[in-house]
């Protein structure tokens, strides 16, 4: 049956309800009319017997009035029908879908709100939901951007904020909330603009230091050895140990699997990086890599060549390795395929990666052809350094 009930009226008004309306206190909203469809002629006819416990129903709603209508059916006569239901006051639309108490906690988050930061009094009108949501630790999100307007870019761990009541990862649980205050609170000279305001970037958009990032690497020449005796050591370092490293390396090679990074051949002047997939920030601070050769050896296929082109965003003159067309009709039998490929132009792509870029991101040969980095031969690894290792041009 198509016509208004109260759990339609109801639905209505809990709508409003989420899409935040009945806590902003928008006045113009009320009184509130909703047009109710009823009976029509032919219904009537037919379904009078259904029609008075409609009405009765639609009449014991609290909260809400009922317009009505007049009409004369051709069979029964004049006839009263409702029209819409009318309710007048914004208390009455919370009674009616059981959202007093909620309406009464958010009362009280913007009374504290008020009391102790007016600023987010207009972040309450616009996620007056969200804030619900935090009830409980509403008092402590308060103490935590009080604190950091007392301590802006405060230059310690996350872990480290001292405050009664707070356990340790409090502020990292609410990272995306905080944000939002916080950008509304600092002044602009009091956290960094240029870094995205995401809950991955807390820490450093907002001045905190942050968990280092790791980088490592093989010494591929026993002269290059780092630590004692060890010829060949797995090292890891952090990054701004890694870009204050003082040594003679000439070659840099970059692959994303693991075991290949632990059987690469040695090298003379040379190291092996275990890559960072679409993360090359961190490894631009190296600036001494600017005066290396840096070879990248990735998979064959569309993500392959995008992060390519993004190493190349910090180190133009980064070369593909082992990332051809020879090498990808050679293991043909070992294809496999990319789910989800990459479609746009990658522009820092030389002309023989872009040519197999494009047969790739079109299909020519296979949908989503993929040639994984560990599937290719080890004689094929050694060729390649043979081709870009002469020793007697050393």
């Amino acid at each position: 049956m198509s016509w208004t009930n109260p759990a339609a009226l109801s639905n209505r008004l809990d709508r409003l309800w989420q899409r935040g309306d009945l806590l902003r206190q928008n006045a113009v909203l009320f009184p509130l009319r909703i047009p109710i469809a009823g009976p029509s002629p032919r219904d009537l006819s037919e379904r009078f017997s259904e029609v008075r416990p409609w009405i009765t129903e639609l009449s014991s709603v609290s909260h809400i009035e009922l317009e009505w209508k007049e009409i004369n059916h051709r069979f029964l006569g004049p006839q009263r029908l409702p029209k819409a239901a009318k309710i007048k006051a914004l208390e009455d639309a919370i009674d009616f879908i059981g959202r007093k108490k909620d309406a009464e906690k958010f009362r009280k988050l913007q009374a504290l709100a008020r009391q102790r930061i007016p600023k987010l009094l207009e972040w309450l009108e616009r996620r007056p939901l969200t804030a619900l949501d935090t009830y409980e630790d509403w008092p402590h999100l308060l103490d935590v951007a009080e604190w950091m307007c007392r301590n802006p870019r405060p230059d310690i761990y996350l872990r480290q904020i001292d405050i009664p009541g707070l356990h340790t990862k409090f502020v990292e649980r609410h990272r995306g909330l905080l944000s939002q205050w916080l950008d509304i609170l600092l002044s602009s000279d009091d956290f960094d603009q240029q870094m995205p305001s995401m809950a991955k970037n807390f820490a450093e958009r907002y001045g905190f230091r942050d968990k280092p990032i790791r980088i490592r690497f093989r010494p591929l020449d026993p002269a290059l050895a780092l630590i004692g005796a060890i010829k060949t050591p797995d090292v890891t370092l952090d990054a701004e140990s890694f870009a204050s490293l003082d040594f003679p390396v000439r070659r840099v090679f970059i692959t994303e699997n693991e075991i290949n990074y632990l059987v690469f051949p040695a090298a003379p002047q040379s190291i092996v990086l275990f890559g960072a997939g679409y993360g090359w920030d961190a490894l631009a601070k190296a600036k001494w890599l600017g005066d290396c050769n840096i070879f990248y050896w990735g998979d064959i296929d569309t993500h392959g060549f995008a992060i390519l082109n993004q190493l190349r965003g910090h180190f133009p003159h980064a070369n593909s390795f082992l990332m051809n067309k020879t090498i990808l009709l050679a293991h043909r039998e070992f294809w496999g395929q990319e789910i989800d490929q990459v479609r746009h132009d990658l522009p820092r792509l030389r002309e023989d990666e872009r040519l197999l870029y494009d047969e790739l991101r079109d299909n020519r040969n296979q949908q989503g052809l993929r040639l994984e980095q560990e599937l290719i031969g080890y004689g094929w690894l050694k060729s390649g350094l043979a081709e870009v290792y002469d020793p007697f041009k050393s």
